[in-house]
């Protein structure tokens, strides 16, 4: 076979399956090559099965804190957590059904194989029963991912997991090590401590989540370590020993050699560009010296009429942050250029531990260190009414301006459904409003939202609540 699309979009991602949208929506014929993870690592493995188990170990909690709503439990109560996976499964299968739905109802051709490029306009496709295709194409969208990074000299095995192994996996340890304090580290060690899992954080950097603004991380120490849940900060990982029966881990510290033991140990110290076996070099399409595909603010390569998105970029690997690129690289190739370039530094970022985590910006120690006359106002979720209404009154809003003109360069929230509070600020950081602009926006009573409003009120010199 032998057919020619005007696009073909390499990888079925977040990033790659909303190019695709994008470019049918604009004329264009096209082709989606994906071999087996359809909807990508989001929706298979990451983003959404990994909220479907956050939210049954919520339940889980708030089930044993059922007395406080006046509710009496009579008998033991008991957690499944088989169940919490079988759940997870069925969203996240739903969802991949989705996208199929989409290809269809946007006339795109799916190609279920595995796709390298023999130059810059044909690639051939392998399939699992080994039969090879070949297509030819006018422009191409790379949407290929990245791949867990692993502590250096070490192998996985049965007891030496990733996220993929974890997430798939019906059964819990009786006890785990994370490394690696980032959002996967977190997020999965407030998931097993709720099913009653010995877990242990260790990060390298002095702090957990160390991208996060210092005091977001201070606060999320604070209650993690209220859960129970042990962290190790400023620790290298040195050796792992997997002895069939327990993972033992070495950690080097200021204070000398530490050792660890658990039943498991899940590496969650982050990703590398997916560029391997893709034929790029057939193509003429060149990396950065860390691996990645250069591209520019048009998501083109150097072969003018490749382009590449998400991960597999490494400019911010999330998966909002390819759809974004997506949109653009679709745009790009069909003659639609972009006006404004993204700014992935103003990117909003979800931290889906609990408490939640939002961001976007500059921390404050990077602003200061860039010479920035910066504001920082803080108002803290303590004396916000719907907070307390729902029993979860901890964390806060920290909204950062720039003293010259009032212009917001940063935001970090941390407290209840915070990844839902951050819309309004990014916008009103990409369209230039100062915080007294957007303080004149009226936010419904009684709600979280009302926080960003009294941070904003603040930052603007007059703060309502507190």
């Amino acid at each position: 076979m032998n057919l020619h699309f005007d696009v073909l979009v390499l990888g079925a991602g977040p990033g790659g399956y909303t190019a695709a949208v994008r470019s049918a929506q604009l004329g264009k014929r096209v082709a989606i090559v994906e071999e087996h993870m359809w909807g990508g690592v989001c929706l298979n493995v990451g983003c959404i099965p990994s909220k479907s188990l956050i939210h049954s170990a919520q339940v889980v909690r708030t089930v044993r804190e059922a007395g406080a709503y006046g509710i009496t439990i009579a008998g033991d109560v008991t957690y499944d957590y088989g169940a919490a996976f079988t759940r997870s499964r069925s969203v996240a299968d739903g969802r991949v059904k989705g996208i199929h739905f989409l290809m269809k109802k946007n006339d795109i051709t799916e190609f279920e194989a595995h796709g390298a490029f023999l130059d810059a306009h044909s690639m051939a496709l392998t399939y699992s029963d080994g039969r090879i295709d070949t297509l030819t194409f006018d422009a191409a969208i790379i949407a290929t991912g990245a791949l867990t990074r692993l502590l250096p000299d070490t192998a996985l095995s049965d007891r030496v997991v990733t996220y993929k192994e974890q997430i798939l996996g019906e059964r819990l340890p009786s006890s785990i090590i994370i490394a690696g304090a980032g959002a996967i580290g977190v997020e999965f060690a407030y998931i097993l401590n709720s099913y009653g899992v010995d877990v242990t954080l260790v990060e390298y950097a002095d702090r957990i989540v160390p991208l996060e603004d210092i005091d977001v991380s201070k606060e999320l120490t604070k209650r993690y370590k209220k859960l129970g849940i042990k962290i190790h900060t400023a620790s290298k990982v040195t050796k792992v020993e997997d002895n069939g029966e327990a993972v033992r881990v070495e950690l080097a510290t200021a204070k000398g050699l530490e050792v660890l033991s658990a039943d498991k140990l899940l590496q969650a110290i982050g990703f590398r560009p997916r560029v391997l076996g893709f034929g790029l070099e057939q193509a003429g399409v060149k990396l950065t010296g860390s691996g990645a595909i250069a591209v520019d603010d048009d998501m083109r390569t150097n072969v003018p009429h490749i382009t590449a998105i998400g991960d597999v970029t490494a400019k911010l690997m999330l998966a909002h942050v390819a759809e974004a690129m997506g949109l653009v690289a679709a745009a790009t190739l069909a003659g639609k250029p972009a006006i404004k370039a993204l700014d992935y530094n103003m990117m909003p970022r979800a931290t889906h531990s609990q408490p939640q985590i939002a961001s976007f910006g500059l921390t404050e120690e990077h602003a200061r260190a860039e010479g920035l006359t910066v504001e920082a106002t803080v108002f803290p979720f303590l004396a916000n009414a719907k907070a307390h209404a729902i029993n979860d009154a901890g964390g806060f809003v920290k909204l950062l301006t720039d003293v010259s003109d009032l212009s917001i360069i940063g935001a970090h929230l941390i407290g209840p459904e915070v990844t839902e509070l951050l819309p309004e600020l990014t916008l009103a950081q990409l369209e230039g409003l100062s915080v007294r602009k957007i303080a004149r926006n009226v936010h419904a009573h009684p709600t979280l939202s009302e926080a960003v409003k009294e941070a904003l009120h603040g930052a603007a010199g007059r703060m309502i609540n507190l």
